[in-house]
């Protein structure tokens, strides 16, 4: 079962910040996640519609300048990245998995894939790109077809994976509060990988790994090594 460490090691560092990524790192996982929303023409990993949970600032993500994002504390000082300066930490060292946050996300994230192929020694199959907005993860594989996309639901679908196959994702990415063993089984009789987020505990992982499941995304990833 691979893990993948969610936000980089964010149980140990503040979520989405290049301390947490170096953190992933540190500890040898083999993939990241993280997020990506787009703002004054910049890339920004970052989760939240808003800023206030994760930094000093106030205000919609997407409706801010270039400069005030940069001058915000993410956490322990940490300024929010972006998604250039993650690809160019990580730097083919690991599987990126990349979480389109919303509309206008796939064409600049598609192009900066193929910029990074080109300079930071990763290959088309570094990379996972997953969404909510499925018209977005559309888009995205219209642009780059070579890679492999992830369709998330927060919910329990009532047709199974099939969403997912229609999508023609990889994977289907599933909340740990709704994954069952007859979604585990109707997503590998269709082909897909089956990954859960968030888990954190040993034993979730455990009865994931029991049920099937190819992967979790984990806040500590120290304790699955």
């Amino acid at each position: 079962m691979q893990i993948i460490a969610h936000r980089g090691a964010s149980g140990l560092a503040p979520e989405n910040t290049l301390k947490a990524i170096s953190l992933a790192l540190d500890l040898g996982v083999g993939a990241i996640e993280l997020d990506v929303q787009q703002a004054d023409g910049e890339l920004w990993v970052f989760h939240d519609r808003r800023l206030e949970r994760c930094t000093d600032g106030h205000g919609v993500l997407s409706h801010q300048s270039r400069d005030y994002l940069a001058s915000l504390d993410a956490g322990d000082g940490e300024r929010i990245p972006t998604l250039w300066q993650v690809m160019s930490l990580i730097a083919g060292r690991c599987e990126l998995h990349i979480e389109l946050k919303g509309a206008g996300t796939a064409e600049p994230v598609a192009a900066l894939t193929r910029r990074a192929e080109a300079e930071l020694g990763f290959t088309p199959a570094h990379w996972v790109v997953s969404s909510f907005h499925h018209p977005e993860l559309i888009r995205f594989k219209v642009l780059r077809p070579e890679i492999r996309t992830g369709a998330l639901t927060a919910s329990l679908p009532l047709h199974g994976a099939r969403f997912a196959e229609e999508l023609g994702a990889w994977t289907l990415n599933c909340d740990v509060d709704f994954v069952d063993q007859a979604l585990v089984a109707d997503a590998h009789r269709r082909g897909l990988k089956i990954l859960v987020y968030t888990v954190d505990e040993v034993s979730d992982g455990d009865a994931l790994a029991a049920m099937g499941v190819d992967g979790i995304f984990t806040n500590r990833p120290d304790r699955f090594s």
